[in-house]
């Protein structure tokens, strides 16, 4: 083709300026191309046919008429009308209604006919494949054909890149019978596959970065992705395929064993960009990607899911959110049950790494009066508990190293647990025995103190002041008294929304934490400043639980002996522990004083019920223990007395079964 013949297009008509008219009128869509019969019949051997055929029809349909003509005996006039018409008729016209590609892909499959050259990529490679099929373009009709040219671009280039290949399986969509049968998509599924899962785990960040290279030339580019935008990440890419397509590459991914973090990065990224409100920071789609219907949306969620891999992966912080996110999207859409189960317990395996505001998951169900899903939480703690009970009793002799680990998952849990629970306690729809068994589910071990536990109660008690006196200490008796902290101990002394009962064992055990604190500075006063290292030392051994806390002060003191100020500072702490002691007997000495008055009104009222009973010693009991029974008290009258032994025994028994 000589270098001024420049096709143009015209409205939906397409042009070769070649300075010859042109002899064939192809159709393809809505487009009609004015091209020249030599160079397509050159190239395909489909087209080459169909000229041939229809030329074949035009020569037997002149021949006819020119028999016609001459047996008629026609005027001269008429035989140059019909020359006209025949000169038209010329035109041979093709329609080509399934043409792969469409008019797009047959424009440049004719420049390439022209010998114009044409720009192969990796979204028009698989287009020109199909055809060059179609056309019958082959190696054998001519040398250097269409076929020939998009297989060595195919097999060099885009199957040596992940994101090219994902480029090219994307363009198959539209072309799919045809590039399903040449093989085009599975090809590219396996190279996607294989490549990632040949390239470097520490590659693979948020999103996944293609590529490979040492560690320099992939941080520098890892940098670069995160300025720009992540223009090196071919998850941008992979999320422009169609759900079909996607459920396939990620077959092949599970199938070749790749790591748990590529597969559930992929399903994280596809899922955030088609599912709108997965995350709680951007609720807006791009205004490029159109929003799913409901069913397509509960579909592709549903894919999600099932595909996600059982192992935790590295990220758990990241992927936990976006778990989280996917669990309100599936009660929005009301997945299935199989679905929402497989997600709950795929983030109790890891729901040490989770918020309270990824807890505070909304109750969409007409069923449940509360603000937040509750039920749900107490499925996930139970899920995260059985898995740290598996993993207890699987595990080896060698393995003693992630006892801490495990422990400290549990102690985060159990912060975030008394963070939610002080968080849903205001909700007024929220039942006690709701509030005590999410309370009590936790293990001894998960907290260290119940200064968080305590708190949680405060707040329901505060938003529940109706409830009656039983649900008090109910709701009370989650919390162990004896690992309350000053302060907070303080406080509830000082709580009038506790039960009394509460209140003195708070008492109590305040008293006997001042004691062991003053006992343990008089022990350093009286000890001689050479022995108390010895001494902070053989104490570090003894100490559990809130007693580390006077060790710690022991061997502060221990290693500031040696200034007069710092034993000054000593008495003078010494001397406040003191009157808080006093403070402390007078509070409690007060509140005999008002047991003690109600003793007596208590005995009052047994008398009169006694009187007004007429004798009768049923009527006695029954006078005598009515009011008991109106009123909601549970206990005797001697209990006040918190001198008697029986009080000291009672509590014994409480914190002996509650440590059960």
């Amino acid at each position: 083709m000589a270098q001024t013949e420049l096709p143009t297009s015209k409205g939906q008509a397409w042009f070769c300026t070649t300075g010859l008219p042109s002899d064939i009128i192809i159709e393809v869509e809505d487009m009609t191309f004015h091209l020249h019969k030599f160079p397509l019949m050159s190239k395909s051997r489909k087209l080459h046919e169909m000229i041939t055929e229809e030329e074949t029809k035009a020569n037997s349909s002149k021949i006819q008429k020119l028999a016609a003509r001459d047996k008629d005996g026609d005027g001269d006039e008429e035989i140059e009308e019909e020359d006209e018409e025949n000169e038209e008729d010329q035109l041979c016209c093709i329609s080509l209604p399934d043409f792969p590609g469409g008019s797009e892909t047959f424009e440049a499959a004719a420049k390439f006919c022209y010998g114009v050259k044409i720009e192969l990529s990796a979204s028009n490679v698989a287009p020109l494949r199909c055809a060059g099929e179609y056309l019958d373009m082959t190696e054998e009709y001519s040398e250097d054909n269409l076929i020939s040219k998009t297989e060595r671009f195919l097999s060099q280039t885009v199957l040596k890149s992940i994101k090219d290949s994902i480029r090219t399986l994307n363009s198959c969509k539209n072309i799919l019978p045809l590039a399903e049968t040449l093989g085009i998509v599975q090809r590219c599924i396996d190279a996607v596959a294989v490549r990632a899962s040949a390239a470097d785990p520490s590659l693979f960040g948020w999103p996944v970065n293609d590529g490979a290279g040492n560690g320099v030339e992939a941080n520098t580019r890892r940098r670069g992705a995160n300025k720009g935008g992540g223009m090196d990440s071919w998850f941008e890419e992979l999320g422009h395929l169609s759900l079909p397509l996607f459920k396939r590459l990620i077959s092949a991914m599970k199938a070749r064993d790749l790591i748990s973090e590529v597969i559930e990065s992929c399903l994280m990224y596809y899922a955030k960009k088609y599912i709108p409100g997965i995350s709680r920071s951007n609720r807006k789609t791009s205004s490029s990607s159109s929003i799913p219907s409901e069913n397509e949306q509960r579909e592709l969620l549903e894919t999600i899911i099932t595909n996600l891999p059982e192992e935790t992966s590295s990220r758990t912080s990241t992927t936990t959110r976006i778990l989280f996110g996917l669990l309100r999207t599936a009660n929005i859409l009301n997945a299935s049950e199989a679905a929402r189960a497989a997600l709950e317990r795929k983030i109790g395996s890891q729901l040490e790494h989770a918020t309270l505001d990824d807890l505070l998951i909304p109750s969409y169900s007409y069923l449940n009066e509360t603000l937040y899903d509750v039920a749900c939480v107490e499925r996930i703690l139970g899920y995260f508990l059985n898995g740290l009970e598996q993993r207890s009793s699987a595990r080896i002799q060698g393995e003693e190293e992630n006892i801490s680990v495990r422990s400290a998952a549990l102690m985060l849990v159990g912060k975030l647990i008394d963070g939610y629970l002080s968080e849903i306690a205001s909700d007024n729809n929220l039942l006690p025995e709701k509030f005590c068994e999410l309370a009590v589910a936790l293990p001894d071990q998960a907290r260290l103190f119940d200064d968080g536990l305590y708190r949680a109660v405060d707040v329901y008690l505060k938003a529940h002041p109706w409830i009656s006196e039983a649900d008090r200490e109910q709701i009370c008796g989650v919390m162990d008294c004896q690992k309350l902290t000053l302060e907070a101990c303080t406080h509830a002394a000082q709580n009038e929304r506790l039960p009394l009962r509460a209140v003195v064992q708070v008492l109590f055990f305040e008293q006997l934490q001042l004691r062991q604190a003053i006992a343990g500075t008089l022990m350093v006063a009286d000890v001689p400043p050479g022995e108390i290292p010895r001494l902070s030392g053989r104490g570090e051994g003894d100490v559990e639980g809130g007693e580390q806390e006077e060790t710690t002060g022991v061997v502060g003191v221990a290693h500031a002996q040696e200034g007069s100020s710092t034993w000054r500072k000593t008495v003078r702490e010494n001397q406040v522990l003191r009157l808080d002691m006093d403070s402390m007997r007078t509070r409690v000495q007060e509140l005999e004083r008002e047991c003690s008055t109600m003793k007596k009104a208590i005995q009052k009222i047994d008398k009169v019920g006694k009187h007004s009973s007429g004798g009768n010693s049923n009527g006695s009991r029954e006078g005598g223990g009515g009011w008991r029974k109106k009123l909601g008290c549970k206990f005797k009258t001697q209990v006040c007395d918190s001198h008697e032994p029986t009080v000291v025994e009672a509590r014994k028994g409480r914190g002996h079964r509650h440590h059960q």
